[in-house]
């Protein structure tokens, strides 16, 4: 009996020992990192020495209470062992949400740093996976200090590793190809591509498939592996778009006209807002006309804009060739007929 009481004497000693110790220790480490903390410019370390003062005291009660009981309950008693493992699971979990705040705030601040919005979205994606990691790690490591046997739990995470690769080959595929579209960007949201006779503007990348709604209005949706295996051609990222037109004039044309079309020309596209002339030359005897090309460039991206600029251009070699009395070629065909008079 007497040795009884001593048992649980001391091992309330230790309890409140550990308690006290836990405090102190606390206190001591608040001071500390707080005066080393004021030395730095960055709130992240702030951060880290504030989780860390604030896990001590937990961790520190339930040491004390693991200590006490194990010191108490020397024989092998189902319920006490129950509870000693419950008491590691606890400090355990609370190693893992202070470590998961730490990896979590260390990626946001690293995100905040990156002025690409997509990637540093896709930087921000990656929080679940980090959770799922260190509690995958703490389980393990759990159930190893507990004495589980891991043999079969290593073969049936092999063997389930296995299938969900085979189940898993085409998401991640396309998750792969979906950070090889935000690393390499050949297209960004809100640019106008054409992939696969697909052509639209990208409304959202995402990390499966990506969205583009078409000019018809409907939205279609592609797989990130389709687009990246494909040939995509991204008009947003055109610096200037070039035109090429041919006319056609008739035959009858003067040569001192054919001579006068191309400074002709060359005077309206260099009139016209958004154009920029590049060539104009009488090419080729056509079937029925005498064919002239031209070139210019709208050193714009923008599609209207292009499309007025052409517009104002057309008309005004229509009022052109008016005034000059030069006209256009259309398909004509001349019939030679013979007759034969009887002898």
């Amino acid at each position: 009996m007497k040795l009884i009481t001593e048992n649980i004497l001391l091992a309330i000693s230790i309890f409140i020992i550990g308690i006290i110790l836990s405090i102190i220790i606390s206190k001591v480490f608040k001071i500390i990192l707080k005066r080393i903390s004021k030395r730095t410019k960055t709130n992240f370390d702030d951060f880290i020495f504030e989780t860390v003062t604030g896990i001590i005291r937990p961790i520190g009660f339930l040491l004390s209470a693991y200590l006490s009981i194990d010191y108490f309950f020397t024989d092998e008693i189902t319920f006490i062992s129950v509870l000693l493992n419950i008491q590691k699971l606890l400090i355990l979990i609370i190693i893992i949400k202070a470590l998961n705040k730490v990896l979590i705030r260390s990626l946001t601040e690293s995100t905040s740093k990156i002025a690409d919005s997509s990637i540093s979205s896709m930087i921000s994606s990656l929080t679940p996976l980090i959770k799922a990691f260190t509690w995958t790690i703490g389980s393990i490591f759990f159930l190893q200090n507990i004495g589980v046997q891991m043999t079969a739990i290593w073969a049936l995470l092999s063997a389930g590793g296995i299938g969900a690769g085979l189940a898993l080959k085409d998401p991640v595929q396309e998750f792969f190809e979906y950070i090889t579209i935000l690393l390499d960007k050949p297209f960004q949201k809100g640019e106008f591509i054409k992939a696969d006779s697909v052509l639209g503007m990208v409304e959202r990348v995402g990390v499966r498939s990506s969205r583009i709604r078409s000019i018809n209005g409907e939205v279609i949706v592609m797989s990130n592996s389709a687009l990246t295996n494909g040939i995509i051609s991204n008009y947003a990222q055109m610096k200037k778009r070039r035109l090429v037109h041919k006319l056609g004039v008739v035959y009858e044309t003067s040569p001192s006209l054919m001579k006068m079309i191309p400074k002709i020309i060359e005077k309206i596209v260099e009139e016209t807002k958004d154009a920029s002339f590049d060539r104009c030359h009488f090419t080729d005897f056509g079937d029925f006309s005498l064919n002239i090309e031209l070139v210019y460039y709208i050193p714009t991206n923008n599609y209207l804009a292009a499309m007025e600029a052409q517009q104002c251009i057309n008309l005004k070699i229509i009022e052109e060739f008016s005034l000059n009395n030069i006209e256009f070629a259309f398909p004509t065909q001349t019939l030679n007929i013979e007759r034969n008079e009887p002898k």
